[in-house]
């Protein structure tokens, strides 16, 4: 039987726009693209996602320079005790978003039917992850799907990227930025 997932709540609130922007980064493996931090500071987000695979936890201390941090677990991080395996935000604000931040979610381009159930059940329309150091914005069961990449060491040709979540009255955009240049990057 595996492990019980060590699950936490946490909430973010919109700006009184009703305007939300997440960074999301994943992967830092210790070693957080240098470029790529001072690109995230420059979108000035309103918090920080990082989904797992940290490395050194003075990686957060990093990115909380930038933005507050909400964080996951990742199968590297031995030594991250106090940070759950799965964190619901709730994101409130005229456009009320929860989503599901996890390290390990799915198997391609499909959500593993462990993280479709909890998603489903805990009503996140959304689940972030990391693991596969792959782009992805996807829909699988209903539930939308984003992988920022990774920020951290390139691992084989992948590109070295981030995310954003821009969360308006309107809608929620998803987006991947390079972490060399800072433009939006899209696959080839």
């Amino acid at each position: 039987m595996p492990p019980r997932l060590v699950q936490k709540s946490a909430t973010v609130a919109a700006r009184a726009d009703g305007m939300l922007r997440l960074g999301v980064v994943a992967d830092t493996h210790s070693h957080p693209h240098a470029a790529g931090l001072q690109h995230l500071a420059a979108l000035a987000p309103d918090a920080i996602l990082h989904g797992g695979d940290i490395g050194e936890l003075d990686v957060l201390a990093s990115l909380a320079e930038i933005a507050p941090v909400f964080a996951v677990r990742g199968n590297i991080d031995t030594r991250a005790n106090d940070l759950p395996d799965v964190l619901l935000l709730d994101v409130t604000g005229p456009r009320p978003l929860r989503i599901l931040l996890t390290h390990i979610a799915v198997y391609g381009p499909k959500l593993r039917a462990e993280i479709a159930r909890l998603a489903k059940a805990e009503h996140a329309p959304l689940v972030v992850c990391g693991h596969s150091h792959v782009p992805f914005i996807g829909v699988d069961k209903g539930i939308s799907i984003f992988n920022p990449g990774s920020i951290g060491p390139r691992r084989f040709s992948l590109p070295i990227l981030f995310g954003t979540i821009d969360i308006s009255p309107t809608g929620v955009r998803l987006a991947h930025v390079s972490a060399e240049t800072g433009q939006r990057w899209t696959p080839p």
